[in-house]
C-alpha cells in the first residue's frame, strides 16, 4: 500500500513537471470601503479595490508570482501561509523577520515555485493588516489528487470586526486592559459574507476546503443532514474519517468529502459555530452559530434547523497517507507560553519570560551578513527569542500552555509531527509522558495547545532559513508570543539571496538591513530594539491585575481630590473676591 501511494506521487510530480506555468497575478492593496456582515459599514483592506479579495489558484508545480502595489497608508507585506519556500525564506513574508515591508507606494514581485498541493491561505504580515481584510484562499491543485471527487468549494471562515486592527491594538495593549482581555468580534463570517450559499446537485460528491482565517475565532464545522469524512489537514492528505462535526482554530485548513444526497426535498443549513471559549465575554448581540446554506434547489424550503452537538475530537488521531516515521530528537526545546503584566505595566504574552519584539535588522539578513557568528544566538538579539539548529537535525518543541486560554501555534516553512499531548505542564528534567504513534503522526502547520495542557511536536531542519514560530491568534502575535527558528545559518549563504528590491525597501524606510539585531557588527548590540520584562518579585497574574487596578483607582482618586480642592479653592476665592467688593462699597 505504502509503495503504490510513493507510486503515484512519483508519477503525478512527472506528469505536473511538463505541465508546469507560471500563474501571474497583479495584486494593488487598496483600501475599500465594505459592510460584509450588513451591520456596519467601515474602510477594509482589499486588493484592486475589490473585497472580498479573489481566491488564488494554482497547480503542483507552477510559480506563482504575485506583483504588488501598495496603495496603503503604511508599509505592508503578504505571507503566504503554510509554504514551505524551500531555499525560498526571502519570499515567506512577516516583516522583519524575512523582509523590510513594501513601503507606501512602492512595488514587490513574490515569486513561489509551488512544491506541495492542498488547502492554503495568504494574507498581509504586518501590523494585523489580515484583521482588517487583506487575506484570501490560496488553492493548489494536485493533477493526481488522492481522492476522486466531481466539485469542490472553498468555505472560508473569519471572525470581523466593526474597528480597525489598529485602534483595537492601541487598546488590547494598554495598561488600561491589565487583564489582557482580547477584542470580541462583532461577527462571524463565511466567505466573508452572511449566509453565503453552496449549490449542490444530486449523487454529486464535493470536496469542501475550509480554512479559517479569524484573528481570534475558532469554529464548529458540521452540515445539517449529511456525512462529512477528513481527507486532508493543513496540506497533508489523510486517510478517510468519517465526522458529524469537528472544530477549526485560527489558520488551519481542512479538505472534507461530502456527497449530495439523491432525494432531496430540502435545502440544508451548512454551521460553523464560534466557540465561545475564546472570548473573556460573550456580548448578547453576538450571534456564534455562523450559517451558510446547502442549496439543491433555490425553490426548496429550508429543512429545520438542527441542534449543535460537538463531536469529542482530536486532529492526532487523523493519519497521513504517505508515512512519515518519528525520529529521535537532536534537540528539544521547551516553551512555557504565559501572559503577565510586565514591567512596562501592559499585559504582554511571553515564551520562556522573553515577550517577541522585532529588531532593527531583518532577521534573515542579520543571519546573512554576520559571517560566522550567524550561528550564535546572541547575534539576533534577546528580543527575537532565537533558536539555532543545524542542517537536518530533527527537533522537538514542547510547549506548555500555561495560559487560561487555547492557543493555536504556527510554524513557518515546515510541517510539523504532532507526537505528544498531555495534561499540565512538562517537565524536562524527565521524560515526556508518552507519544502517540510513532511510525505515522500526524503532520500539519498549525496546532492547537489547550489550556492547561502541553503539546509537543517534531519537524526536521531540512529548510535552511529563517522562520517565525508564533500563536496565530493576531491579538497574540501582537501582544509578543513569539520566537525565531535559525535554521541551519551554517548553509544560508550557500543556499539563500535577497532580491535587490527588497534593499531598496530598506533603504527607502531608513531600516539597516545588515549587521546584528542593532544593526552593528560583532555582538555590540547597544541600541538595539528591547521589550518589557517581568516585573521583580513573584506577583501572580491576578496580584498583577489588582495591583494595576489598585494604581488606577489611586490615580483617578488622586486626580478626584485634585479636582475637589481646585473647586474649593474656586469657591474660596469667590467669596473673597465678594467681601472685598462688598467693602469697598462701604
Amino acid at each position: 500500500m505504502i509503495a503504490s501511494i510513493k507510486s503515484l506521487a512519483v508519477l503525478a510530480l512527472a506528469a505536473t513537471a511538463a505541465q508546469a506555468a507560471v500563474v501571474t497575478y497583479n495584486w494593488d492593496l487598496t483600501y475599500v470601503n465594505a459592510n460584509p456582515d450588513g451591520l456596519f459599514e467601515r474602510r477594509v483592506i482589499g486588493v484592486n479595490n475589490q473585497f472580498p479579495v479573489p481566491s488564488i489558484n494554482v497547480t503542483l508545480n507552477d510559480t506563482l508570482v504575485i506583483n504588488v502595489v501598495n496603495k496603503l497608508n503604511e508599509p505592508a507585506s503578504l505571507h503566504s501561509h503554510g509554504l514551505f519556500q524551500t531555499g525560498n525564506a526571502q519570499m515567506d513574508g512577516p516583516s522583519m523577520v524575512t523582509q523590510c515591508p513594501i513601503p507606501v507606494g512602492a512595488n514587490f514581485t513574490y515569486t513561489i515555485p509551488i512544491e506541495q498541493h492542498g488547502t492554503y491561505w495568504i494574507h498581509g504580515h504586518n501590523k494585523g493588516h489580515y484583521v482588517d481584510g487583506l487575506r484570501a484562499p490560496l488553492i493548489i491543485h494536485n493533477p493526481k489528487e488522492a481522492y476522486t471527487y466531481d466539485e469542490e468549494h472553498v468555505i472560508a471562515l473569519a471572525d470581523w470586526y466593526h474597528r480597525e486592527h489598529e485602534v483595537m491594538v492601541e487598546q488590547y495593549l494598554s495598561i488600561f486592559n491589565p487583564s489582557g482581555a482580547e477584542p470580541v468580534p462583532e461577527s462571524g463570517l463565511i466567505n466573508q459574507m452572511q449566509n453565503a450559499k453552496f449549490n449542490f446537485v444530486a449523487g454529486k460528491t464535493y470536496r469542501l476546503r475550509i480554512i479559517n482565517m479569524s484573528a481570534l475565532a475558532m469554529f464548529h464545522f458540521h452540515i445539517d443532514g449529511h456525512e462529512i469524512e477528513i481527507i486532508e489537514i493543513d496540506g497533508i492528505d489523510v486517510e478517510r474519517k468519517k465526522v458529524t462535526s469537528f472544530p477549526i482554530t485560527a489558520a488551519q485548513r481542512y479538505s472534507v468529502l461530502v456527497t449530495a444526497k439523491t432525494d432531496a426535498k430540502t435545502n440544508y443549513v451548512l454551521h460553523a459555530d464560534m466557540d465561545p471559549s475564546m472570548f473573556d465575554v460573550v456580548p448578547p448581540e453576538l450571534a456564534l452559530n455562523v450559517t451558510g446554506t446547502i442549496v439543491y434547489n433555490e425553490a426548496f424550503s429550508l429543512a429545520p434547523e438542527e441542534t449543535s452537538n460537538w463531536d469529542e475530537f482530536n486532529d492526532a488521531d487523523l493519519v497521513p497517507l504517505i508515512p512519515e516515521a518519528m525520529s529521535a530528537p537532536d534537540q528539544q526545546f521547551v516553551l512555557n507560553a504565559v501572559f503577565s503584566v510586565l514591567n512596562d505595566y501592559s499585559n504582554k504574552a511571553a515564551f520562556n519570560d522573553i515577550t517577541y519584539v522585532m529588531p532593527k535588522v531583518p532577521t534573515l539578513y542579520t543571519a546573512l551578513t554576520t559571517g560566522n557568528l550567524n550561528s550564535n544566538p546572541e547575534v539576533y538579539g534577546k528580543y527575537t527569542h532565537p533558536m539555532v539548529v543545524k542542517h537536518n537535525e530533527w527537533i522537538e518543541i514542547v510547549i506548555n500552555n500555561d495560559d487560561p486560554g487555547n492557543h493555536p501555534f504556527h510554524l513557518h516553512g515546515h510541517i510539523f509531527q504532532i507526537v505528544g499531548r498531555s495534561e499540565g505542564k512538562y517537565d524536562p528534567s524527565v521524560p515526556y509522558p508518552g507519544y502517540f504513534n510513532t511510525t505515522n503522526p500526524a503532520r500539519r502547520d498549525t496546532v492547537l495547545v489547550p489550556s492547561e495542557q502541553n503539546v509537543a511536536i517534531r519537524f526536521q531542519a531540512n529548510n535552511p532559513g529563517v522562520w517565525l514560530f508564533h500563536c496565530h491568534i493576531e491579538w497574540h502575535l501582537q501582544a509578543g508570543l513569539a520566537t525565531t527558528i535559525i535554521e541551519a545559518p551554517e548553509l544560508m549563504n550557500d543556499r539563500l539571496k535577497i532580491d535587490p528590491k527588497h534593499i531598496d525597501h530598506c533603504k527607502a524606510l531608513g531600516i539597516p538591513y545588515s549587521g546584528n539585531a542593532a544593526g552593528k557588527e560583532g555582538l555590540d548590540l547597544e541600541g538595539a530594539n528591547v521589550g518589557p520584562d517581568p516585573l521583580p518579585g513573584t506577583f501572580t497574574a491576578k496580584g498583577i491585575v489588582a495591583l494595576v487596578f489598585t494604581i488606577i483607582s489611586a490615580l483617578l482618586g488622586l486626580a478626584t481630590i485634585i479636582w475637589y480642592a481646585r473647586e474649593d479653592d474656586a469657591v474660596i476665592a469667590a467669596q473673597i473676591a465678594k467681601a472685598k467688593a462688598a467693602e469697598e462699597e462701604h
